[in-house]
């Protein structure tokens, strides 16, 4: 609802809802031009519609009354939903449009919240029913409530979340240059669909071997929806290493079913491999996964195989390897990581080479 601001608007509409035997539990005050605009949380006695709420409101002056259904979660005040909003974004490790859009949805109390891809949508328009939100590091983001208005509190608050969002986003998904141990420059970074060429070209390059190991398949000719899969996970994360225009090497980092564990894979193209870059990739996906939560990470590899094992222990990282249904678990504990990654160009780095 939206009152004047003068001195005991708010408290005569307050008393009239004790009159009818309900309760104010959470009470939120937006400053807006000409007056103010009140969140309450409040428990209704029985009886009481939600219609008799909005007339008692505009009997004492308040404007745009909305009524809306509310649960305990309500009672949780801005700033901790605000920063409940941005942990859940980032718990699948770096932050994409989708996971903005839901925080800011969950921040702004929105009917709707969807990624813009063709542009401005005008701006604040219907009322004020929409509101566009400027992403630093993505497309904008269009909200919708039709309950009451957006306020220019609001559009403060979630500017702010883009922003912290966006922040998160450049500390986990920036590129980062490495040198292997014979003195080549390596780039990692994120992977998106406009590597699906590199990708592909990777894998016509790896043996069937190498390719056995990582997919547990002899397969070589990816389809097109495979590699788009596996370069946008709908729940993680990839990483690719690069070396001019070639993709050399890729990491992915998956949620799994438990919050504080993810799956953890890597792939080196032949030529490329025993030369540390599996260890950077790994060290990467480990921070990047003890950032949003993560205790654990698993690999699961075929019996025999003793490359992911070595390569965690290069990066530093604890690991237990069991037997489960026919394959190897290899569990790597982010409890204990090293604050600084192996650095490849090191006498110890060089001395035990990655094998993938």
């Amino acid at each position: 609802m939206e009152l004047d601001d003068h001195p005991g608007a708010l408290a005569r509409v307050t008393t009239r809802l004790a009159d009818r035997d309900c309760n104010v539990l959470a009470l939120a005050v937006l400053p807006v031009p000409g007056g103010v605009v009140d969140e309450l949380v409040v428990r209704i006695s029985p009886g009481v519609l939600p219609a008799d709420l909005v007339e008692l409101v505009r009997a004492e002056g308040g404007r745009n009354p909305a009524v809306a259904p509310a649960d305990v979660r309500e009672l949780v005040d801005t700033p901790t939903a605000a920063l409940r909003a941005a942990a859940a974004a980032l718990a699948d490790g770096p932050v994409q449009a989708t996971g903005v859009a839901e925080a800011v949805r969950t921040v702004l109390a929105a009917d709707a919240v969807e990624v813009l891809h063709d542009g401005d949508a005008g701006g604040r328009t219907s009322g004020g029913h929409r509101l566009v939100v400027s992403n630093p590091r993505g497309p904008d983001l269009l909200a919708r409530r039709g309950w009451t208005p957006f306020t220019e509190v609001e559009l403060a608050r979630a500017a702010a979340l883009t922003e912290l969002l966006a922040a998160a986003r450049t500390s986990l998904g920036d590129p980062v240059a490495v040198l292997t141990s014979d003195g080549a420059g390596v780039v990692l970074r994120l992977g998106g669909p406009n590597d699906t060429l590199g990708v592909a070209a990777m894998h016509g390059r790896c043996s069937m071997h190498t390719l056995f190991s990582r997919y547990h398949a002899g397969t070589r000719n990816m389809p097109r929806r495979w590699l788009h899969r596996l370069l946008s996970p709908p729940r993680g994360n990839t990483v690719v290493g690069t070396y001019g225009p070639d993709v050399v090497a890729m990491g992915q980092l998956l949620r799994a079913g438990a919050p504080e564990v993810a799956e953890v894979s890597l792939l080196v193209e032949d030529a490329w491999q025993r030369r540390g870059i599996g260890t950077a990739l790994l060290a990467q996906l480990a921070a990047a996964a003890r950032s949003s939560g993560c205790a654990e990470l698993v690999a699961w590899t075929m019996p025999g195989e003793t490359a992911m094992h070595r390569t965690a222990r290069r990066a530093g990282l604890a690991t237990t390897v069991r037997r489960e249904q026919g394959l190897l678990r290899v569990g790597i504990r982010l409890h204990h990581m090293p604050d600084v990654a192996v650095e490849l160009g090191s006498p110890a780095a060089e001395g035990q080479a990655d094998q993938r």
